[in-house]
């Protein structure tokens, strides 16, 4: 079920495993973010206020592997959480990403539980994957937010 994106069969022991990354990550993703606010309003503004671009992409990537490898590792690939989550908490809470990176983890959380809840429930006594009911909901949403962004 881990290939499909699924919550059971959860254990502390793979919970804490991925505590370890995730947190340097999030550390990483804190540190960077008002670069990444600079960042935001592009190359040429950021380069005049002075951030260094190579190493902000290089420190974002690191944070966004460590993030998603430790996600991954504990519940498969549920990836329109960590898609569209983020693109719903800058649009409806806050553009500022010092304080919509803090926010997304709680909301993402919030979402993949309830994704969980209603996988298990709809089609009882059957279950949908955890990972199947994210993509029927998020896919959706990552559309309508890519075709707004690129409009």
């Amino acid at each position: 079920t881990w290939l499909a994106g699924d919550l059971a069969g959860l254990n502390w022991s793979t919970l804490q495993t991925a505590l370890v990354p995730a947190l340097i990550g999030l550390g990483v993703a804190l540190l960077i973010a008002p670069r990444l606010n600079v960042l935001a309003l592009g190359d040429k503004v950021a380069l005049g206020l002075g951030v260094n671009l190579v190493q902000t992409r290089l420190l974002g990537l690191l944070a966004i592997a460590l993030l998603c490898g430790a996600a991954v590792a504990v519940a498969g690939p549920i990836g329109f959480v960590g898609l569209v989550v983020p693109h719903v908490v800058r649009r409806l809470v806050t553009e500022d990403i010092r304080l919509a990176l803090p926010l997304a983890a709680p909301v993402g959380a919030l979402v993949l539980v309830l994704a969980d809840i209603a996988a298990r429930t709809l089609v009882a006594p059957q279950e949908l994957a955890t990972g199947a009911m994210t993509a029927l909901v998020g896919a959706p949403l990552f559309i309508f937010i890519a075709a707004r962004v690129f409009k």
